[in-house]
């Protein structure tokens, strides 16, 4: 498969499946679940098309794994990050110690007066570890890379979901939890 079609394909899918199904008219559940046969009809954006050898090649490879397919693959959803309102029936789960978030120099004056917010998205993301929070912090510039004690979170009260893909997600995380 050409790496730069099924990249393409991928951020696009993330767009509509995250945050504007609108776009091709498409219509998500309640769950964030499109229909595959819809999905496939009405994507052609950019003049790329799209068929379902190719939708099962990019959920099965993306390296982030930011979908999913239901059990008989009718179904596919991004796991997390939507901007929409969709309920992914997460179950709550006891954090590590430590996780991390990936950001860049710009957002620091903001995230020590604020803490991490969700803005848009419905969860705040963190990282297991700090390979992936570097990768994440690395897609705008620089980045910089701060330790959440998610651990002391958790014992205060919040909660922390782990999302299909193994992204840690919680509301908020208060600047005190944030080490800098």
């Amino acid at each position: 498969m050409d790496t730069k079609i099924t990249k393409g394909i991928s951020k696009l899918l993330s767009y509509i499946l995250r945050h504007s199904p609108e776009t091709i008219k498409l219509k998500l559940d309640e769950n964030g679940w499109a229909d595959v046969n819809e999905l496939i009809a009405k994507f052609d954006l950019y003049d790329l098309t799209l068929d379902f050898e190719l939708l099962e090649y990019i959920v099965e490879n993306n390296d982030k794994k930011r979908f999913a397919f239901n059990a008989d693959k009718t179904k596919i959803r991004a796991n997390q990050g939507h901007s929409i309102a969709v309920e992914l029936n997460l179950n709550q789960a006891e954090p590590l110690a430590q996780l991390y978030h990936g950001t860049v120099e710009k957002f620091l004056t903001d995230i020590k007066l604020q803490g991490l917010q969700k803005m848009s998205r419905q969860h705040v993301h963190l990282s297991a570890d700090r390979e992936t929070a570097n990768k994440v912090g690395g897609r705008r510039g620089k980045p910089v890379i701060l330790t959440i004690n998610s651990g002391e979170m958790h014992k205060a009260g919040y909660k922390f979901y782990l999302s299909d893909n193994n992204v840690w997600l919680t509301d908020v995380v208060p600047a005190e939890y944030i080490t800098f």
